[in-house]
């Protein structure tokens, strides 16, 4: 169970690179990511995974539905959804709430006509990328992400998507820790 859940992790962490602006407001947004691979391998472990939670007992899948649940994750199809709290501080300094305890950096430029550029790499598992985020007011965007080695994979995945405000109370969602 420690490989999907490192995968979903990692998945979910990449697409929730690049929710950060000026412009944002603060509180629990949504990130909801469609993903595909040059190479199908992604499809692959997501099906997988998929699979494998129909396959668990009933006590399995309630405990890895409650811990993606606990991390605001959930899957559907080839996509990913994840809750990411983003606090007042990280919205004043545009800071991306991305995890960098396994050695992940992310980058992003000014807001410029509405657009972000971002990019991020980690070295555990290594993967890096690069997209754009696109800014409809403060409260929503849209994302093209493309990436490559995410969980040891050789081929690229693009990643599209989009954010949206949930409102200003986090609830049970922390925010990533830096």
């Amino acid at each position: 169970m420690q490989p999907l859940k490192s995968t979903l992790l990692t998945i979910a962490l990449a697409a929730a690179v690049p929710v950060s602006a000026q412009t944002m407001k603060p509180g629990l947004w949504e990130v909801a990511t469609q993903i595909q691979s040059a190479n199908g391998q992604v499809e692959q472990a997501m099906a997988m995974a998929q699979q494998q939670m129909k396959t668990m007992s009933p006590e399995q899948r309630k405990m890895m539905n409650d811990m993606m649940a606990k991390n605001g994750v959930s899957l559907s199809g080839n996509g990913v959804t994840a809750k990411v709290c983003i606090t007042k501080e990280m919205a004043a300094r545009n800071d991306a709430p991305i995890q960098t305890q396994n050695g992940c950096t992310s980058t992003h430029s000014p807001i410029v006509n509405g657009k972000m550029k971002v990019s991020y790499s980690c070295a555990q598992p290594k993967s890096s990328g690069e997209g754009e985020l696109t800014f409809e007011g403060d409260k929503a965007y849209r994302m093209t992400m493309r990436s490559t080695g995410v969980q040891g994979a050789t081929g690229e995945m693009t990643m599209s998507g989009n954010g949206r405000w949930l409102g200003s109370d986090c609830g049970s969602i922390k925010p990533v820790t830096r």
